[in-house]
């Protein structure tokens, strides 16, 4: 069982977290924090043990063991200009980063547009949606999914999944790790509002494919380049050849040379 008692101790955030809700099952928390409107507070954070209709990127089945892992929402429900969608993704990709390095001193490694790895294995994934009332955004529901301690993984999947305890050999605190990776979120949405750059260079910090010949596919269509850059909204830079293009979502992989 989840202990919100040590999970509180350790929260140390001003308005990230502070509206908790813990729920055994849900069909999807991003869901039900979007439209729901008994759970409206700015940070709200919704975890469930399991969900039932749980996803990723491109609706993609998110499977995560009950009790061994961490899927949860948070809500953010001030105005957003549209090109700080991605960045405030980029916010908790870091936050997720930044709490393995410092509770685990494993060597993590951030994928675009929202995937986080460790030894090219996927530890998390990070789920964006919003809701636009006259062309406004209003709210913005962040999904994170981490696998903790699940010890096995099967089936087929596109990057092969791990797990903290796979990685750090040892079962670990899902409070501790819940805490540091709301505090780190609170304090990268700091940032990115006075230094929008600085989000950017943390998340490049941490990217090993920038420079490398890279594969983007998106449905039916390949598109095959160098990663140049990020651009200052976040989206990928393409290069190919002596042109350049902006990609805006895609499935990124290194291709042989």
């Amino acid at each position: 069982m989840f202990n919100i008692e040590e999970f509180d101790i350790k929260l140390d955030t001003d308005y990230i977290g502070r509206n908790f809700i813990y729920s055994d099952e849900v069909e999807s928390t991003n869901s039900l924090l979007l439209q729901s409107k008994d759970f409206n507070q700015d940070g709200a954070v919704l975890l469930a043990e399991f969900q039932t209709q749980g996803r990723g990127r491109k609706n993609r089945e998110w499977i995560s063991n009950s009790g061994q892992n961490l899927t949860f929402s948070i809500l953010l429900n001030s105005e957003f200009k549209d090109h700080k969608i991605n960045l405030i993704n980029f916010c908790a990709c870091i936050a997720v980063a930044q709490a393995i390095e410092n509770l685990y001193q494993l060597d993590v490694e951030l994928k675009w547009p929202n995937d986080v790895l460790i030894h090219k294995r996927k530890i998390a994934g990070i789920l964006l949606e919003s809701i636009s009332k006259a062309s406004k955004i209003v709210k913005v529901v962040v999904g994170i999914g981490i696998n903790v301690n699940q010890p096995n993984f099967p089936g087929k999947f596109d990057i092969v999944p791990t797990s903290i305890r796979k990685e750090f050999h040892e079962i670990v605190s899902r409070e501790k790790l819940l805490s540091e990776v709301l505090n780190n979120f609170e304090t990268n949405l700091n940032i990115l509002k006075k230094s929008p750059k600085k989000i950017i260079d943390l998340w490049k910090s941490r990217s090993k494919m920038i420079g490398e010949k890279i594969k983007i596919v998106e449905d039916d269509k390949i598109k095959l380049g160098i990663f140049d850059d990020i651009d200052e909204n976040g989206f990928l830079i393409l290069k190919q050849g002596d042109k350049k293009e902006k990609i805006y979502y895609g499935d990124v992989g290194l291709r042989e040379r």
